[in-house]
């Protein structure tokens, strides 16, 4: 049963036009019945929670104070919008979130006119707002651009590489540093709020303007002391802010974001303000009004559906380990008996399964924040001091940080050694998360060893041959979720390079696998069987450098070859058709066809029906063949 809470003023305000013909007396109530909606959207939809919870009063404030959607908010990363989709139009669907055909996990340009960038991952609010700010100026428009960005985000170096330019924005550009670790400022009261407001207010403003001027007529060694004076006095008043003064924002807080009171006078003097760029300081509480009795298990990051009644969160049992708890065993093996094996991620320990490594091994384990890019340098260096590092990072984040794997590891040719987790399909996080381009992107470099694991014994060999390879760069991939449940040694053996295995023997049709589709191909396989077609399938284990034997020696015994990766096009079904075009084996009558991830960005649903919607199933695999091979579906031959 559903159970939606009272929210008679919430159901008044469909749209932030609604919400600013409110009175500021009624806000604080809006926030609270806004705040039980998303539990209530959260026990039925599950999904991204604490964020959004953590957001709510500032949500109502923005779009209270800002003429949104021609001002606009830029959210980093979309887990924090869900307060913010209810009040832009979208509550109908919001119980729908993640789901087939409902609304997008994150912030959708498509989805919204009050979503003006789409954003999965982290820490590119500033440079989005940047640019619509710029462009304002040059139009001539007055239109704000505000960019809410947490103090996790801003781990990142792309976030202050926007800031760097942000000076030209002037007051077109405000960012929002949503600090919900308290991480920047101790506790915020009534004395740093009403300093904010004060430091904010146009009247302020115009005397540091004032004061400035008089600064720049001084001699410079009076200037500069002046200039530190000034500096000093709101970082001690304010608790900071010295930092993003040097970057030409103008800083103000912190303030308490689930005060209302705090929160909007602040708002004003900003959005009224000629001054700018501005930093508007923001604590928050992530996961604040949670529902349940347990402390913040990590905020409640992400939650399962729950029970609004009794709490309860609903849990399935698990047929098998998952790929990311079989990789932390075998990597915790393999570092037990080699002391240079270090572990790095960027701000996904849990995620990962570094956070297992980490209890074993504190002193070996790095998790870097939110800085893929400087995480592979960090590697590269590492290995350059004779250690073992492995890199390991969902295959979607691994893609902002490619020039460094290019630059610093290809080319120099260091074995470093990249996990690559949630590889292939993800599900309910959609296209943004998607681990669909790792194939393609790494097996374009010269000397790279690229592995995809089938299953949980698969992924203990290849991690224990990672750790074995010396003189260059290798990496293993593995999808999201359960293994098939298939035993598993306490630790992995070395795998011949660029050696697969034949799992099932045939004569007539050949399906090499790349990855976790094995089973569907097994599965495949049992039906072309019963249609009278002979089948081999083969698990191709390396990507990169493809079992050219095997290839050879299946093209010379059957009719048709087809191979499979959870992966884009130009990944491993291109390398094995560039090795069979190069031998001449194209040539004859041998028949080739690649199947892998549609030339389209899949939107969210189930994981089983974006595969299937992608033809990477059982069925589709039949039916691939069945086409190739001129057969209907009763197996009969037909005219092509």
């Amino acid at each position: 049963m559903i159970v939606r809470p009272e929210t008679p003023l919430l159901d008044k305000v469909p749209t932030p036009k609604e919400l600013r013909d409110l009175p500021k007396a009624q806000l604080r109530q809006l926030a609270d019945e806004l705040r039980e909606e998303v539990i209530s959207a959260a026990s039925i939809s599950g999904g991204h929670f604490g964020a959004g919870l953590g957001v709510v009063e500032l949500t109502v404030a923005l779009h209270y104070v800002f003429n949104t959607p021609n001002d606009k908010i830029i959210w980093d990363v979309g887990h924090q919008a869900y307060p913010h989709k209810i009040l832009t139009g979208r509550r109908d669907g919001i119980r729908g979130i993640r789901q087939g055909d409902g609304l997008a996990p994150f912030t959708k340009r498509a989805e919204s006119d009050y979503d003006p960038f789409g954003a999965g991952h982290s820490s590119t609010s500033i440079s989005a707002a940047l640019g619509m700010a710029v462009a304002n100026k040059l139009d001539g428009k007055e239109g704000r651009a505000i960019a809410v960005i947490g103090d996790g985000a801003m781990s990142a170096g792309m976030a202050y590489e926007a800031m760097n330019n942000a000076k030209q924005a002037g007051n077109r550009l405000i960012v929002i540093l949503n600090d919900n670790d308290m991480s920047i400022a101790p506790a915020v009261g009534a004395l740093s709020a009403y300093l904010a407001k004060i430091i904010s207010s146009e009247t302020f403003l115009s005397l540091r303007g004032f004061g400035k001027k008089i600064i720049e007529m001084l001699p410079r060694p009076l200037a500069d002391r002046a200039r530190l004076w000034e500096e000093s006095a709101r970082g001690m008043a304010l608790g900071g802010g010295t930092l993003f003064d040097e970057l030409g924002f103008y800083y103000v807080g912190p303030i308490d974001g689930h005060n209302m009171d705090h929160l909007l006078p602040v708002l004003e003097n900003v959005r009224d303000t000629e001054e700018g760029p501005i930093l508007v300081h923001v604590v928050t509480e992530k996961g604040k009004g949670h529902p349940f009795q347990e402390p913040q298990l990590e905020k409640y990051h992400a939650v399962p559906q729950f029970d609004l009644l009794t709490k309860e969160r609903k849990k399935s049992t698990p047929k098998a380990p998952t790929f990311t708890n079989v990789y932390a065993e075998a990597l915790i093996a393999e570092a037990k008996v080699d002391t240079k094996i270090v572990a790095i991620t960027a701000a996904m320990p849990s995620g990962t399964g570094i956070d297992k490594f980490a209890k074993e091994f504190p002193e070996r384990s790095f998790d870097v924040g939110i800085a893929e890019q400087h995480a592979v340098t960090f590697a590269a260096g590492l290995v350059t001091q004779g250690y073992k590092p492995f890199v390991t990072i969902y295959s979607t984040f691994l893609q902002r940080a490619y020039d460094q794997i290019v630059h610093d590891v290809a080319v120099q040719n260091l074995p470093v050694r990249f996990a690559i987790d949630r590889a292939g399909l993800v599900g309910a996080d959609g296209p943004t998360h998607a681990g669909s381009f790792d194939i393609g992107y790494l097996c374009s470099l010269p000397n790279f060893v690229v592995m995809a694991a089938a299953d949980e014994a698969e992924m203990m060999h290849m991690v224990a041959t990672a750790a074995s390879i010396e003189d260059r760069p290798s990496a293993v991939r593995y999808p999201r979720g359960e293994g098939s449940g298939v035993a598993y040694p306490a630790k992995g053996d070395v795998l011949e390079i660029g050696k697969g295995r034949i799992v099932k023997e045939g004569t007539t049709v050949a399906i090499v696998s790349l990855g976790a589709r094995l089973g569907e191909a097994l599965k495949a396989a049992e039906e072309l069987e019963s249609r009278g077609l002979s089948t081999t399938v083969a698990d191709a284990r390396f990507a990169k450098p493809v079992d050219e034997k095997m290839l050879k020696d299946l093209a010379a015994t059957h009719d048709l070859l087809i191979t499979i990766e959870e992966g884009a096009i130009g990944g491993f079904g291109a390398h094995v058709m560039d090795y069979l075009a190069g031998e001449g084996i194209l040539d004859g009558a041998l028949k080739v066809r690649a199947l892998k991830l549609p030339d389209v960005f899949q939107d969210h649903d189930k994981p089983e029906k974006m595969y299937e919607d992608a033809g990477l199933n059982a069925s589709g695999i039949v039916s691939a063949v069945l086409k190739a091979l001129g057969r209907n579906d009763l197996g009969q031959s037909v005219a092509n």
